[in-house]
């Protein structure tokens, strides 16, 4: 089910933070149907999770195949080596260890200053490629607690990035304030059963890079802070579709 798409919208050029997840995989989605052309971009950071820089390509041949209008507006991708930031970063998604809590409170998954980091380095493509629109899958609903993932943060960081550049920046993230069932409901409403049947099979959430075990919301450990807040959504999402779905 399309939803309605303003004219400006449809001449602006966007560049999607997309690393082969289902977060971005949706955002990526949310793009081709608003924007005139749309460029992905993904990073190599020593993620022990690399195995989802094999599943971005994936993705996209499948988008192409299967969603035809999407194909047209889809464009160039591009790769990122920011191996850099693994090697100063002691965290559990790029060195083997265990995940658990930190007296900060906060996971050892974070990556200080990733997306912070990520977002950065997108606009400085954006620029060079003439997109004016950054599209990222951060959320501050059903999330680890990320602070470079709040509203608060990225709305400033909008803010430097167009300062810095001379040149209006927006950063959308389409996910902010929804859950991870909600964001099955969008992906339904965007590219119907379809689009969840190959978010399921072909995208990449887990943190442990584990892709032998298949499960009814796709391929994962099923026990890492990203399977189970994937898992979560989808059960949510299926009983509300149950219900009647969403309005």
């Amino acid at each position: 089910m399309s939803t309605a798409v303003s004219q400006a919208n449809q001449n602006r050029k966007a560049l999607v933070l997309f690393s082969g997840g289902q977060d971005s995989t949706a955002c990526l989605a949310w793009a081709l149907e608003r924007y005139a052309e749309v460029e992905t971009l993904g990073f190599d950071y020593g993620q022990r999770h690399g195995v989802e820089l094999e599943c971005r390509q994936t993705v996209r041949s499948e988008l192409l195949a299967r969603f035809p209008a999407w194909g047209a507006k889809l464009g160039e991708d591009h790769l990122l080596d920011l191996s850099l930031l693994g090697q100063i970063s002691s965290t559990a998604l790029t060195e083997d260890r265990a995940i658990e809590m930190q007296a900060n409170g906060l996971p050892n998954t974070f990556v200080p200053g990733r997306n912070l980091l990520f977002l950065t380095f997108a606009a400085t493509l954006a620029y060079r490629r003439g997109a004016s629109v950054l599209v990222g899958g951060m959320c501050e609903t059903d999330f680890s607690g990320y602070p470079d993932c709040r509203d608060n943060t990225l709305k400033a960081l909008q803010v430097a990035l167009s300062l810095g550049l001379d040149a209006p920046m927006t950063l959308e993230t389409p996910l902010m304030f929804i859950t991870k069932a909600q964001t099955w409901a969008m992906t339904e409403q965007l590219g119907g059963a379809a689009l969840n049947d190959l978010i399921i099979e072909h995208t990449h959430t887990c943190y442990l890079g584990e892709r032998s075990q298949r499960h009814a919301w796709g391929y994962g450990c099923g026990s890492c802070p990203a399977c189970e807040l994937r898992a979560r959504g989808y059960f949510e999402f299926e009983q509300q579709q149950q219900q009647g779905g969403y309005v």
